[in-house]
Formats: C-alpha cells, sequence, structure tokens
C-alpha cells in the first residue's frame, strides 16, 4: 500500500533583504578596511537610519533642484548613483559606532556636497547639540551629574558667586521675574554640577560671545535677519525673517557646555578615532567649500559650530537644526561606487 501521508515541506524561503540592510551590509563591508568592525544589532540598526534619512535628503534635494530655474539648476542629480559611497561608508559606521542616531533631533546631520572634480556627492557629518552631549558623556573624563544651560534676559536676576577662600563652592543666583516679561536676550551662562560640589563650575557668555559663535553664511529662518526673496525663480528682492533666534542662542550655549567636558584620552577606542577622522574630514570638505564658492570674494570667517539651513518649518516649533549645503570642492581622492 502506498505511502499517502504528505511529506514536510523542507524548502526554507529567503527573506529578501531591504535596501536599507543591503546598504548597511554594503557600508560594513566597505569600512572593514580600516579594521575589524564589530558592530552591534543597535549599531547595525543606525546604519539603516543613516540610509533611510539620506535617501529622503535626495530625493527632497532632488524636488527642489528640478523646482530651479534652468539657469540656475545645479547639473548634478541628487541620487545614490552621485554619491561617494567609499568614503560614506566610513562615515556612516563611525557615526553609527558613536551610537548617533539621525533620525533623532538635533544628534548627526549629514551635508551634501558638489564635487565638481569627481562629479559625486562628498557627505559632510555635523554633530548637533545632542550629538556633543551624546559624545561627552560616553568618554568625558570628569563627567557632571547634571548641566544646566540658561538664556539670561534683561529682565532676569543672575549673579554668579565665584570659589574663594570664604566660599568653598562655586554658585550661582538666577531669578527669572515676571516669565512672560523677561526683556531682550543679553546672555547666558552653562553650569556643571558635580556630586562633589567642589569640582562645580559656572561660565556666563554674553549676548556677543553667543553671537560671534554665530557662522557668517548664518540662515535667517534659524537666526533671523534678511534673505533673497525669489519670485518664479528670479531674485526680486530681500525679506525679513523672524527665526528661532531663542533657539540658536540657546543650542550656541548649550554646545559651549558640552564642549567644554575634556575627553578622557583612557576611553578613546577605536570607534572614537574613526569619529575624530571623519569629523576632521568633515570640516575640511566645509572650509574648502566655502572657500571655492567665495574665492576672491571676500574675507572669509568660518566656524564649524552650526552649519545650518532648515528642512522645513513647523509653526510654533522651533526646527531641527538640519544642515542642508550644496557647494563645490577640491577634489578629495579616487571614488568608486558601492553596489547595494
Amino acid at each position: 500500500m502506498a505511502d499517502t501521508k504528505e511529506k514536510p515541506k523542507t524548502d526554507i524561503v529567503k527573506k529578501e533583504m531591504t535596501q536599507s540592510e543591503r546598504f548597511t551590509q554594503a557600508v560594513i563591508k566597505e569600512a572593514s578596511s580600516v579594521g575589524d568592525l564589530n558592530l552591534s544589532p543597535f549599531q547595525k540598526k543606525l546604519c539603516q537610519n543613516y540610509f533611510i534619512k539620506l535617501d529622503q535628503q535626495l530625493k527632497d534635494a532632488e524636488i527642489k533642484r528640478l523646482q530651479q530655474d534652468e539657469k540656475y539648476r545645479p547639473a548634478l542629480e541628487y541620487k545614490w548613483e552621485n554619491v561617494n559611497m567609499p568614503a560614506l561608508a566610513l562615515g556612516v559606521v563611525a557615526m553609527a559606532s558613536m551610537e548617533l542616531d539621525p533620525m533623532q533631533p538635533n544628534q548627526i546631520f549629514m551635508v551634501p556636497y558638489a564635487n565638481k572634480h569627481t562629479k559625486k556627492y562628498d557627505i559632510s557629518f555635523t554633530k548637533g547639540y545632542r550629538g556633543l552631549e551624546t559624545v561627552a558623556m560616553k568618554y568625558g573624563r570628569d563627567i557632571p551629574a547634571q548641566v544646566i544651560v540658561e538664556l539670561v534676559h534683561s529682565n532676569d536676576t543672575f549673579k554668579i558667586i565665584k570659589k574663594d577662600m570664604n566660599n568653598p563652592v562655586e554658585k550661582y543666583i538666577f531669578e527669572t521675574g515676571d516669565a512672560f516679561d523677561r526683556g531682550d536676550i543679553v546672555g547666558g551662562f552653562y553650569a556643571h554640577i558635580y556630586a562633589d560640589a567642589h569640582k562645580n563650575k559656572v561660565v556666563a557668555m554674553t549676548i556677543a560671545d553667543i553671537e560671534k559663535r554665530k557662522p557668517q553664511k548664518a540662515s535667517a529662518e534659524f537666526w533671523g535677519g534678511e534673505k533673497d526673496k525669489w519670485e518664479n525663480g528670479k531674485k526680486v528682492g530681500k525679506e525679513t525673517i523672524d527665526g528661532w533666534h531663542t533657539e540658536m542662542c540657546r543650542k550656541t550655549v548649550y554646545r559651549a557646555a558640552y564642549n567644554d567636558i575634556t575627553i578622557d584620552s583612557s576611553k578613546i577606542d577605536a570607534n572614537f578615532q574613526l569619529m575624530s577622522r571623519i569629523d576632521k574630514d568633515s570640516i575640511d570638505i566645509s572650509v574648502r567649500a566655502e572657500i571655492a564658492t567665495n574665492a576672491n570674494t571676500e574675507t572669509l570667517d568660518i566656524s564649524h559650530e552650526e552649519i545650518a539651513q532648515p528642512e522645513k518649518k513647523v509653526a510654533k516649533k522651533a526646527p531641527e537644526t538640519q544642515p542642508e549645503v550644496q557647494t563645490e570642492q577640491p577634489p578629495v581622492g579616487e571614488q568608486e561606487e558601492i553596489k547595494f
């Protein structure tokens, strides 16, 4: 009698990888040239987030490019085939290893720069103020138990009580009075508070100290001021933008507070070294791009504290500090394409 019992299926259906998973696999393979990489599942997930974020940035930038008058439209399309993938792979792995997430507000931003020599977009990585916090709290030598950041207005009461022979602990007095009528911003301060109060430190910044950290080409959408007004692809004059000056001042003080935490040399690892290398490359890219754009026009005073252009402005909500700079730069080496 024939055996009519159905045999169990043994074929395993392979799950096809998503684009972001293929991207992650490709960048890890490319970045492995700098050494052994042991990314955790969470860090690999962050690599996928970089793909998702940059993919959307490229699509949005291409839409804006096509909306421009053909006379002023950049020739290089915003698409993956035009991205310097080997350099991007190193940057993505470096920042993911530091657990900086591009999907979270103000952690890390990617800025495309057009390289006229290679006909590719190089991607610069800029840490937001939350990214600086992440790195400082992970690699700091003497990490404060609490970091306090405040802006001071003309109607506020603020006084620093410095540490001296009669006062063993540095502290401050800060009162806002009428919270809805504080006057103009006159400065800001940050305080590093430690479990051992004798280590406490309070640093004040005047409004001039804050303003001098504003990039020379700061976006009016963020800092306020005048910007070019365009109609039908043509410049028709200037318009005044209120911007988010208060939020930008606060973020500037915030950056200073975490930049003031000294890195512990004993904590520096391969991930930190790779991030530092990418940081330097990113600064070189942005500075050289500014020079290429502004050569023989004016003296440059470039600050890399915050290179900012908005993605979009949402009513009654301060926008995420998202750089969006595209320009030309000198060559940075041979580039080849990664398939994913």
